[in-house]
């Protein structure tokens, strides 16, 4: 298999999608921040620098508007939908991070959801680390996409 990221002599480039046709996209992610319950309890009462979860939820469709800016060889889509959802699980204990990121474009937003969430779980760190420096991100991965001319993708749950 081929990666698209090098040309013939292995050089990085940014790939190459004007012949692509243009179609509807759509990618899902997802990932954890697992703390305390301690911790949680704060996230969902209020901690000290406010609402966690919705300044999460910013932080994270902020990220994925620049994702361009941050992954090198991306390119920067018109994104026409970002939505972050924060869920406290106390099974885990911790906050489950979903993003959902749509375009009407010649490439996928994969990058741009797993952005989403990898910032929404760091910000949910920053926010937090106050009261737990333990806490892990983590399983962050692409849980489904469609469109484009790979086709659809969905992991195994």
């Amino acid at each position: 298999m081929s990666l698209t990221h090098f040309d013939a002599s292995g050089k990085a480039h940014m790939v190459d999608v004007s012949d692509k046709a243009v179609t509807a996209r759509e990618a899902v992610a997802e990932g954890c921040v697992t703390m305390l319950p301690e911790t949680l309890a704060l996230a969902q009462g209020g901690a000290a620098k406010g609402d966690v979860m919705g300044v999460a939820r910013l932080a994270g469709i902020m990220a994925s508007k620049r994702t361009a800016d941050l992954i090198p060889l991306c390119h920067p889509l018109p994104i026409t939908k970002v939505s972050v959802d924060l869920v406290p699980d106390p099974a885990l204990p911790g906050i489950r991070v979903t993003a959902t990121v749509r375009t009407t474009g010649q490439t996928g937003v994969e990058m741009e959801a797993l952005t989403a969430v990898s910032v929404a779980c760091l910000t949910v760190y920053d926010m937090l680390k106050a009261a737990e420096k333990s806490m892990a991100i983590g399983n962050i991965r692409l849980v489904r996409k469609s469109g484009g001319k790979s086709g659809d993708y969905e992991a195994d749950l």
